[in-house]
């Protein structure tokens, strides 16, 4: 089966930056759309970004031009670049893998475990 393995996250300060990377283990995976949720304590999870295979992406309004995400086929991995951090972006963030993605809407078919973004006022 494949699993995936998202790390990166930690404490921060705001203003600060993280970069959160995702490997798939198992086989190989070429799914056309990948991406990154993200969940607050009390609060439903949300889509943060998405890539897709031809590298169109698309990003949630309150992250747009401080967070970037990329992939590297080649080595079965993903990332999400966070920089000038707020308090607000502090949640769990987990990637995804596979699944349908239209346009916004995301529902992947695999996840990561989850790391914890802590943002410090």
């Amino acid at each position: 089966q494949v699993q995936l393995v998202d790390s990166g996250g930690g404490l921060v300060q705001a203003g600060g930056s993280l970069r959160l990377s995702c490997a798939a283990s198992g086989r190989t995976i070429r799914s056309w759309a990948v991406g990154w949720f993200r969940q607050a304590p009390g609060k439903e999870r949300e889509l943060v970004a998405v890539i897709t295979s031809d590298e169109d992406t698309y990003y949630t309004d309150s992250v747009k031009g401080r967070f970037t995400i990329s992939r590297d086929n080649a080595k079965n991995a993903m990332f999400l670049q966070m920089n000038s951090l707020k308090v607000e972006d502090t949640a769990v963030y987990y990637c995804a893998d596979g699944g349908t993605y239209y346009s916004g809407s995301y529902v992947p078919d695999y996840w990561g475990q989850g790391t914890q973004v802590t943002v410090s006022s």
